[in-house]
Parts: structure tokens; C-alpha cells; sequence
């Protein structure tokens, strides 16, 4: 082993110690094997040691009585950082007054009696506290979000739609996007969008059905003045607002019969007029759309137009249900509830087991939609620290939760830290190898294991 990292191996674990007592003996006495600890007094005027090394552990001193100015301290100390966790050392008598029993229920991990004659419970107190920060800092780098638009997903069909939108996004045809409500296809428009060389332009949405068809031609194409009653100044529409960027029609199979010529003759001529006016404008603008509906059986009835179908479907993305994507309910959920809970302030932890045997077994009609909805729901309904299936709305599962071996559980578990690493990174391996920690060859050797394309 390379000496720099035998002394990593060998160098203690370092602790924060915020000493309110006055009485230096105390922390003089402080021993605990393999940790050292840096020590901070109610005279700092300024938490410069938070700000130099991140800490995993403190420990507090909390002397017999506490001025108003003291706890004010304490508790500012002990709120400044959430990754901080903390354990109180103190006088036996303490605990008989509400203020301190309070005070060390709100705030610590844990307490322990002064004088402190054997440290060994103590070490085990330190030891789990740290292992818990590095379980959340692996937790927290594997829920990181991919850039701003939240894609998560570890399955072979999402790993697929990584590799769908890199392809798709280096070239300029129109891409249609297929899927039931609330998959996320927005979210896969808005991914197309910063990946292509339109990313230094605009993204404009323009949801098909929600707009009244008496307005949709105005929202679409512009307006000049006097177009209309109550048109009094000229109005840019939103795909000569996308010039230069992404126009992202959304619902397209709702778009009325007579809105769909003029789509057309933009997707064949690159040119619009603005209603009212009969000037042609050119618009550079990419056209992505995405529909829940059945195009093909739309065409068929004569509802849209056969035409318009084809020079949509360019380049087409099938968003599979989130029931079809069994594997990637549990890490949606995950990394949903992290971010809500921090949002919230909430104390939520984690989903116990009878809350993902529900989840993985409930059909989803509302897609990641209805899973978000739920979640927040469950931070606001949750009494305790997991979330339980009635918390989320949802049948407790009758399904069987067998004990697994261990070695399979370590195989899932490292299958899934893979999975979920390649999806943050869309699929780029040495990226995925720097979040897993390991070196390309090993992340192929990994991929080749599970069966990883």
C-alpha cells in the first residue's frame, strides 16, 4: 500500500467539541481511541472551524446551568449544519430540569452522564454516528439530480431513453415523444433541448389541449394589430418566440384539425404567418412534440392529419409506464423524498419495507406524477421517522418480504449504485466511474456482471 494511503487509513477521526463549561479539565480528560477532537468555546465569535473541515460528529459540554445567551449559542451551533450530528455530555441533575431534557431531545443523538468513567459506550455512540454520515454522503451522491431536470432511473428502459435523447439530440428532426400522462416527457423535451446546438436558445412549452381552440392559432403563430377585436398591439407567438431554440408542443394529438395545416407548412417551409398579417417569417425553431394519445388510431379516424404524423415521427421516444419500470420506483421514491424533506425541513428518513413492497406493487395510473404527489402527501401525513404504506395512500402489500442471503443483497445493491450512477451520468461511463469510485475497467467488468449495455 503507497504510504499516502496507509496514513489515511491510520489517521484518527476528528470530532467537534463544544465546550460550555469553563472547566478545561473536562475536555483535557476527553480520551477516546482512534478520535481527536477540535475544541470550540462559548468565546468563539465565529464558527471558522465548521467552515475549514466538514465534520461528521460533535460533542457539547453543557455545564449545570444555561444563561438565555448560552442557549441561544447551543442551539445555533447545533442547527448550523444538518450533516452535523451531535451527543451531549452533562450532569446527571440536568436531567431533572425540563429545560435540559428538552433541549437534548430537540437536538442530539444521544447524552451521557458526567463523570464520564469509561468512554467505550461513547466510542460506539461516535463510531455509528460516522458510519450514518458516510451511509448519507453515498446516499446523497447517488440521488444527485442529473443537471436541473430531475431524470432518475436505473432501469435497462431508462438507460435506453439516455442513450434515445443523446442520439436524437445531435441532429435537427423533429422528435415525438409517446407515453401515458405524468411519465416525464417534458422533463426528456427539456433534456433534448440543452444537448443540442439549439441549448443557447430558448425552451418554450405549449401545452395543446389546455388552450381553447379560438386561442391556440394566436398563442401558436402571433397576432398583428387589429387582427381582431380587442387586438390592440402586435403579439409574437410562441414558436417565433423559440427562434433560435426548441418549441416543445405538448398534447400534439389534441391540436385541432385547422391548427394542424399551419403546423405543417411550418414543418415543410420553416415560415409562419402571424394572424392577421401576410408577411412569411422564418422560424429556426426545433420542433419536439409529445402525445398520450394513439397517433396511428388518430390517423385512422381521421382526426389528424396523416401528414402531419409522418413529419412529426422523425425521430421517436417511447416513455415505458412507471409500472412497467418496476426497478426504478424505489429510487424515484428515494430521491423524491430527499429532496421534499429538505425543502421541508422534515425529519422523514426513509420508506420501512411494507411502504416499497406497496409501492412496487401498486399499478401507478398517474405515472411519476402521482408518485410525487404522494410523497409530499406522506411528509405532511408521516408521525414517525419512516413512511409507512398508510402514509402514502396505499394498501399495505401482502406480499412475502423473505430474508435474502447476504451475498445476493450485496449483488443488488451494487447493481443498483451502477445502474443508478450511469443514469446521473446519461450513460458516460467515465463519469459513472468517478461518482462509483472505481476505474473504467472495473465499472465495464460491473456492467458486463449484470447484464449492463
Amino acid at each position: 500500500m503507497p504510504a499516502t494511503a496507509q496514513q489515511l487509513v491510520e489517521e484518527p477521526r476528528r470530532a467537534l467539541l463544544f465546550d460550555l463549561s469553563n472547566d478545561e479539565r473536562l475536555s483535557s480528560n476527553l480520551h477516546v481511541t482512534d478520535w481527536v477532537f477540535d475544541r470550540i468555546t462559548s468565546s468563539s465569535n465565529n464558527l471558522a472551524l465548521l467552515k475549514q473541515r466538514p465534520y461528521s460528529v460533535g460533542v457539547a459540554f453543557l455545564p449545570s446551568s444555561l444563561s438565555e445567551e448560552q442557549r441561544e449559542q447551543v442551539e445555533t451551533l447545533l442547527n448550523t449544519d444538518e450533516h452535523l450530528s451531535w451527543v451531549a455530555l452533562t450532569n446527571p441533575a440536568n436531567l431533572e430540569k425540563a429545560e435540559f431534557r428538552q433541549l437534548i431531545y430537540e437536538h442530539f443523538y444521544d447524552y451521557f452522564s458526567l463523570p464520564l468513567d469509561d468512554s467505550t459506550h461513547l466510542k460506539f455512540a461516535l463510531g455509528h454516528l460516522h458510519g450514518m454520515a458516510q451511509l448519507r454522503h453515498t446516499e446523497d451522491s447517488l440521488l444527485l439530480p442529473i443537471e436541473e431536470f430531475h431524470m432518475v432511473g436505473g432501469s435497462k428502459q431508462f438507460l435506453g431513453i439516455f442513450d434515445q435523447i443523446r442520439r436524437v439530440a445531435t441532429v435537427d428532426a423533429p422528435v415525438l415523444i409517446r407515453g401515458e400522462t405524468g411519465v416525464g416527457k417534458e422533463m426528456i423535451a427539456r433534456a433534448v433541448h440543452q444537448r443540442s446546438r439549439h441549448r443557447g436558445g430558448p425552451f418554450v412549452a405549449v401545452n395543446c389541449g389546455a388552450l381553447p381552440e379560438t386561442l391556440i392559432h394566436a398563442e401558436l403563430f402571433g397576432y398583428e394589430k387589429g387582427a381582431f377585436t380587442g387586438a390592440y398591439k402586435r403579439k409574437i407567438g410562441r414558436i417565433e418566440s423559440a427562434q433560435n431554440g426548441t418549441i416543445f408542443l405538448d398534447e400534439i394529438g389534441d391540436l385541432p384539425q385547422q391548427l394542424q395545416v399551419y403546423l405543417l407548412r411550418f414543418l415543410e417551409q420553416k415560415t409562419i404567418e402571424r394572424l392577421g398579417g401576410n408577411q412569411s417569417l422564418t422560424s429556426n425553431a426545433r420542433v419536439i412534440a409529445a402525445t398520450h394519445v394513439d397517433l396511428e388510431q388518430a390517423v385512422s379516424e381521421g382526426r389528424f392529419r396523416e401528414d402531419l404524423y409522418y413529419r412529426l415521427n422523425v425521430l421517436s421516444i417511447e416513455v415505458p409506464r412507471l409500472a412497467q419500470r418496476n426497478s426504478d420506483i424505489e429510487l424515484l421514491a428515494r430521491f423524491f423524498l430527499h429532496k421534499f424533506a429538505k425543502e421541508q425541513g422534515s425529519v422523514v428518513r426513509g420508506f420501512t419495507r411494507q411502504a416499497v413492497a406497496a409501492m412496487q406493487n401498486y399499478d401507478w395510473p398517474g405515472n411519476v406524477r402521482e408518485l410525487i404527489n404522494r410523497i409530499r402527501r406522506a411528509l405532511v401525513m408521516s408521525e414517525n421517522r419512516m413512511i409507512t404504506p398508510r402514509d402514502l395512500g396505499l394498501a399495505e402489500s401482502d406480499a412475502r418480504i423473505e430474508i435474502e442471503p447476504l451475498e445476493q443483497v450485496r449483488a443488488h445493491a451494487e447493481e443498483v449504485a451502477v445502474r443508478s450512477c450511469l443514469s446521473q451520468s446519461m450513460n458516460n461511463v467515465s463519469h459513472a466511474a468517478k461518482l462509483l469510485g472505481v476505474s473504467r475497467v472495473t465499472l465495464y467488468r460491473m456492467m458486463d456482471k449484470y447484464g449492463i449495455r
